[in-house]
């Protein structure tokens, strides 16, 4: 079956009929590659939106018999990435036989546990809540998608008027229930009270459409929300401008950008007053047509109308009583003009909880805002880690796409307060709030850790992000720095790190990499001192620009990179780590070494001396001194590895074997030694102490500290 793709304005058109003639009579194949096409169009769902089922005839393994079993997106999970092992396998006749016990709507939580004596394939994932609402319909194939501009219709004040004539009454209209087994129902006799119907829209929610294939359902998915998208199209403008029209002018790109990183550390700061946050930043053409408007006053302290837009952005923002170009350099006083509207918004929060909450509701979260605007600036979201902040967000966007939509051809409608805390506090949503892995030893920390795109460093960035850090890779090598980010794409995914080009002798390029921190993360919470090199001569061999770079390096680089942190961290007001990368050179003499080891004496002197100076911050200052770590190490390139086998009379070959048997433990030292130290000073359990060395050399008697 062919179609007009150029039929297609506000939705993408994905479906290749080569593929999908690979997977013909395999229904629930065509499920995973249907759904996989609509959760890659953000138009039509967001990330961990909406849900997807297929019905197909399947031999009973009990009976033998062919028995009718769906096939639906289980609980969690997102439709773009969706596997087999994502779907939830039950028994239709089973689910919809449920209907002889249901109790009634103040009972409807009870049903989901029931869920489980339905399911047909034990290997699948568990139902999720909107089981019934595939479920009660006939359809092979349905969709359930959040797309902006049936959202738009469906928090319309007029939304389901407009949905009728829209549709020619083509589309049902279902008012807001929250997904259940009621909500099922609901469905189901709007379909029995309007046969012939090819879809249902869900009041604040979203939208139902269906077909008998994989096909049809898609097409005519993507046939309705491009309706009503080219409806909302025609409407723009019409009754007067977008929101009102303009009240504010933004700053330009770069400008936005550098008061984006100058205030976000203030920002996260205040935000991680109960449990520290990581940040994420949007500048997006969308977010600031509504937060330069003259209807932003208005319309976002009424919060998000669809379920899956509030639970993640909560139930409305916090906007930020700054001008666009405004002097962000005093920081104190930035701080005492923003810490009424953070504690107005705290107690706004509490109100919320104690006005609607029921006696058995779980207890009261985080009460900071997850969504600032800054107008002329942006949007900033903060949670407990990088997706769910960047997520939050792209859910936020949605939300102003829906109010776009909703103002221009009605008026903007959200939740009642009261429907909302029944769905943040929902104990279903708390139960699943509760299975999710506790938070490992660094979630919520970023990690700068200088020269980490390779060696030592790169280990450490390596193992920070495996115990929950975000981190900023960098390295003055451009190509090296490629590779690493690439490295960590691949293994950790997208939203571990960033990069940023910086070589540690330049000033500019140390504050571009702490401003990428900011942007990226809302700030920097562990800084490791770590690049470096080596210059191995005699003090008749050495010259100035040796000495020069050595120190330049080591000693400036290490004192920069920290007072441009420390900055930061006092912005955040939250402490901070500084671990320094020295050597056991600091306290060892040897020979052809001058330069070299009085520069990494410097280095171990300076940290004891920020120490001391930072405490009063909450900053911890360490120092991590390692010994002959030669595996993927720069500096080990240039000589130095020739230089210290001449001085010790072996070949370079055997510099591996000589350092080892040199150490009381005769062991040779990796990057992940080191790794391993460094994350022990971060951990959480050496969280008293500053000041100290940590000696990571297999056991060099000279090297110990006394």
């Amino acid at each position: 079956m062919s179609i007009n793709t150029t039929q297609f304005k506000h939705v993408s058109y994905l479906w290749d009929e080569a593929k999908a003639a690979e997977l013909a009579g395999d229904e629930v194949a065509l499920l995973i590659y249907r759904s996989n096409l609509l959760g890659a169009d953000l138009r039509l769902t967001n990330y961990g939106g909406g849900n997807t089922s297929c019905k197909v005839m399947s031999k009973d393994p009990l009976t033998g018999q062919e028995t009718e079993v769906m096939w639906v997106k289980g609980s969690g999970g997102d439709l773009g990435t969706l596997k087999k092992n994502g779907l939830a396998a039950l028994y239709v006749d089973r689910l919809r036989s449920l209907k002889n016990i249901y109790r009634g709507v103040e009972f409807e939580d009870e049903m989901v546990e029931l869920f489980n004596h339905c399911i047909f394939d034990l290997s699948s994932k568990a139902p999720s809540i909107d089981t019934p609402l595939h479920g009660f319909l006939p359809f092979a194939h349905i969709d359930h998608l959040h797309p902006d501009a049936a959202i738009a219709i469906a928090a319309a004040k007029d939304g389901k008027k407009i949905t009728e004539e829209l549709f020619n009454g083509q589309i049902g209209w279902v008012e807001w229930k929250k997904p259940g087994f009621e909500l099922g129902l609901q469905l189901k006799a709007c379909l029995d009270a309007n046969p012939g119907i090819r879809g249902i829209m869900l009041g604040s929610h979203g939208l139902f459409t269906w077909g008998n294939t994989a096909y049809e359902s898609y097409i005519n998915t993507l046939e309705v929300i491009e309706k009503c998208a080219e409806y909302l199209e025609q409407n723009y403008g019409k009754k007067g401008p977008v929101f009102g029209g303009q009240k504010i002018q933004s700053l330009d790109e770069a400008g936005r950008k550098k008061q984006a990183a100058a205030i976000a550390p203030i920002l996260r700061g205040f935000t991680s007053s109960e449990r520290n946050m990581i940040g994420h930043f949007t500048d997006d053409p969308r977010v600031l047509e509504f937060i330069n408007s003259n209807d932003l006053e208005r319309l976002a302290p009424l919060g998000t109308s669809c379920p899956d837009h509030f639970l993640r952005t909560k139930i409305s923002p916090l906007v930020l009583d700054l001008t666009p170009g405004e002097d962000l350099s005093d920081v104190a006083a930035i701080k005492e003009r923003l810490a009424p509207a953070f504690e107005a918004y705290r107690k706004m929060y509490t109100e919320y909880y104690e006005t609607c909450k029921h006696p058995n509701s779980p207890a009261i979260r985080d009460t900071n805002p997850v969504i600032i605007l800054y107008p002329g600036v942006g949007l900033f979201s903060f949670s407990k880690d990088k997706q769910t902040a960047r997520v939050a967000a792209e859910f936020y966007t949605n939300a102003i796409n829906v109010m776009k939509g909703a103002e221009a051809i009605s008026e903007y409608t959200s939740l009642p307060r009261q429907e909302a805390f029944n769905i943040e506090y929902w104990l279903l949503e708390e139960a699943k709030l509760q299975r999710m892995p506790k938070p490992k030893a660094l979630s919520g920390r970023i990690a700068l850790i200088t020269g980490s795109a390779g060696g030592i460093g790169k280990a450490i960035a390596k193992k920070f992000v495996e115990e929950g850090a975000v981190v900023i890779l960098n390295d003055m090598n451009a190509e090296r720095l490629t590779g690493a980010g690439e490295e960590f794409k691949k293994q950790f995914g997208r939203d571990s790190y960033a990069t940023a080009v910086m070589d540690v002798t330049k000033e500019d390029e140390i504050l571009g990499a702490m401003e990428v921190a900011a942007l990226a993360f809302g700030g920097v919470d562990i800084i490791v001192n770590n690049a470096g090199l080596s210059i191995s001569k005699s003090i008749a061999d050495h010259t100035e620009k040796d000495w020069d770079l050595l120190y330049d390096v080591l000693v400036k680089g290490q004192f920069f990179v920290t007072q441009a942190a420390v900055a930061i961290m006092k912005k955040q007001a939250i402490g901070g780590d500084i671990i320094n990368i020295v050597s056991k050179n600091a306290l060892v003499s040897g020979p052809n070494n001058a330069g070299y080891g009085s520069a990494k004496a410097a280095q171990l002197h300076l940290s004891r001396l920020n120490a001391a100076e930072l405490g009063a911050d909450k900053i911890r200052v360490n120092v991590v001194n390692p010994d002959a770590v030669i595996s993927d190490s720069n500096i080990w390139a240039g000589g130095w590895a020739e230089g210290r086998a001449k001085a010790y009379g072996i070949t370079v070959a055997e510099l591996p074997a000589y350092y080892a048997k040199r150490t009381l433990l005769n062991e040779i030292i990796l990057p992940d030694d080191i790794a391993n130290a460094c994350f022990a000073f971060t951990g959480g359990l050496l969280s008293k102490s500053t000041g100290n060395v940590l000696n990571v050399d297999g056991g060099v008697a000279m090297g110990f500290v006394r």
